[in-house]
């Protein structure tokens, strides 16, 4: 069995020095990994900050060798495919393969999605992300001249 501590991202973990900090502290102290919320905000913490996630854990990244590092769900219909599998890659090649990847819906959509005028119904959500993948694995169309 292996254990992970687990950080939001938010508040005074919203500082990738902090979440550094933390990751070599974890390390140190023999856990198997570190693990980031992924939220753009919450209801509940309404006026505290929030860090990117990919942001933090490339801080942690560079501040450990060893222990195993990501989020602990990315909500992946917020993320233009092409730009989250380019985070994520860099994020990897930098830690030494040391990135697991959980992708979800998240929660809760309400905060995540309606508060920026999306639609928050998990099946629309997929549908959307399902289409912006197909869209962005398509070769371009040749340029007419």
């Amino acid at each position: 069995m292996r254990f992970s501590v687990n950080v939001p991202d938010f508040g005074d973990f919203a500082d990738p020095r902090n979440v550094a900090t933390v990751a070599a502290a974890a390390e140190q102290a023999g856990w198997d990994g570190l693990f980031v919320r992924d939220h753009v905000l919450h209801r509940q913490h309404q006026g505290r900050p929030f860090g990117d996630p990919w942001i933090l854990l490339t801080a942690a990244a560079l501040a450990t060798s060893r222990i195993r590092l990501g989020t602990l769900l990315t909500p992946v219909p917020r993320y233009r495919p092409q730009q989250l599998a380019r985070q994520v890659a860099t994020l990897d090649h930098l830690s030494g393969g040391r990135v697991i990847f959980a992708a979800g819906l998240g929660d809760p959509n309400e905060d995540e999605y309606r508060s920026f005028g999306d639609t928050a119904e998990p099946r629309t959500l997929a549908s959307t992300w399902r289409t912006r993948c197909r869209r962005s694995l398509r070769p371009p169309l040749p340029r007419r001249v």
